[in-house]
């Protein structure tokens, strides 16, 4: 493997013309320069990415650690990841915990050994009490936590506005006439689920209607745990007249079972998800539901800790993105009765 003393020696330069042609650090007149490029293309030498790492102290590479899931919900923030450190010019090492904090450990470990700039966290794990992974509350490199995780100040952290979208979904189900509202939630000691679940409590109470606690039912945030706490209800006896799904994997659930139970949905029971995937709108009947901007959470989560990078005193921040609503077909208006006396 060719080295950079044997392009200068090709090209009759000093090893350090060729370190400054390479990294443009000083003039070097054009003639000189074609000479060292020749050189490199005839010796196919290829730089040292860790030596250079190690000089500027910078190996343009971030880590992301991630739970990965059949929520297609997560494919769709890794894009906007993906795509933002291509812009922004930064390779990315992604990690699966697989939900396992030994496992999440293990991997913070080595991508702190690989001497990533920064971490995105975006790991159900972080919602446990344990925090061992980090020193202090503070780990070793700048980190943004996207989505899941805690209060915490040793990071930024960047989610949806799930109490508003929580509010949201309840509100648009009120408008269409239904009072008789269940809901399912994910894992409550999620913050995205408490949050989603206080917003379907407040937009209740803005309207003055009756929680009734045997239509809630809580499960895991996919399409099984939506089918196991769908069948919750069902057991109790009555259902509601419509349903805020906490998510669009759980609300898949909803559909399936509801199909083999011979329940129709809209005519008999309206639903409506959370997070919008793509998957969403090709559902039977089309999902309407709550959009979050995955993309985008994606993209400002790599802006967010490039910038912290750059500028590591910087206060902590929250970024919350609004959820909007998603209109389809799982949703019938409820007919009002009018007294006609």
């Amino acid at each position: 493997m060719a080295t950079m003393k044997d392009v200068a020696r090709r090209a009759g330069v000093s090893t350090s013309t060729v370190s400054h042609v390479l990294n443009q650090t000083r003039f070097v007149s054009d003639s000189i320069v074609e000479r060292v490029k020749i050189a490199t293309q005839e010796l196919h030498y290829s730089p040292s990415a860790l030596a250079r790492s190690l000089k500027i102290n910078s190996t343009q590479t971030l880590g992301m650690l991630l739970t990965t899931s059949c929520n297609p919900f997560f494919a769709e923030v890794l894009k906007g990841v993906e795509r933002r450190c291509y812009e922004r010019g930064y390779h990315l090492i992604l990690c699966n915990t697989e939900g396992d904090l030994k496992r999440m450990q293990a991997n913070i470990q080595m991508l702190l050994q690989r001497r990533v700039d920064g971490l995105l966290l975006m790991c159900g794990e972080l919602d446990t009490p344990s925090l061992e992974p980090f020193n202090g509350g503070q780990l070793a490199v700048p980190s943004v936590v996207m989505d899941w995780g805690p209060e915490a100040q040793y990071s930024d952290k960047i989610r949806d506005n799930s109490l508003q979208g929580g509010y949201l979904a309840t509100h648009h189900l009120i408008t269409q006439g239904f009072t008789q509202i269940g809901c399912l939630t994910g894992p409550l000691n999620r913050h995205t689920a408490s949050r989603r679940l206080a917003g379907f409590h407040q937009a209740m109470q803005h309207a003055q209607l009756p929680v009734n606690s045997q239509w809630i039912a809580s499960g895991s945030f996919d399409c099984k745990g939506g089918e196991q706490a769908f069948m919750t209800l069902h057991s109790r006896g009555m259902l509601p007249d419509a349903l805020f799904v906490c998510n669009d994997m759980m609300a898949m659930g909803v559909l399936h079972r509801c199909a083999e139970l011979g329940i129709r949905v809209p005519e008999q029971l309206s639903i409506i998800g959370y997070d919008d995937i793509e998957l969403a709108q090709y559902l039977v009947p089309a999902l309407t539901t709550i959009h979050q901007p995955k993309y985008r959470m994606g993209q400002q989560a790599v802006d967010r800790l490039i910038e912290r990078i750059q500028h590591p005193d910087m206060p902590a921040t929250m970024i919350e993105l609004e959820p909007t609503l998603v209109q389809r077909d799982s949703i019938k208006p409820k007919v009002m009765a009018f007294d006609k006396t």
